[in-house]
């Protein structure tokens, strides 16, 4: 009851090659667009909260 099933993919045609790799670029740059504004987001409330943060020290160091 053993059956030897070869499970292989069909070979893909130059233009499916194509289209998978244009969609494989689209994907990785909308990663990376994705990626860079979360980093800018990530610094830009780091930098915001330390100056908050000097802010209270200073007043602090005031009184």
């Amino acid at each position: 009851m053993t059956e030897n099933v070869s499970f292989r993919r069909k070979p893909l045609t130059p233009e499916q090659r194509q289209a998978r790799d244009a969609a494989r670029r689209i994907e990785a740059e909308k990663a990376m667009r994705d990626y860079e504004a979360a980093q800018k987001a990530f610094h830009a409330n780091r930098e915001r909260l330390k100056a908050e943060r000097l802010a209270r020290e200073a007043a602090a160091a005031k009184d």
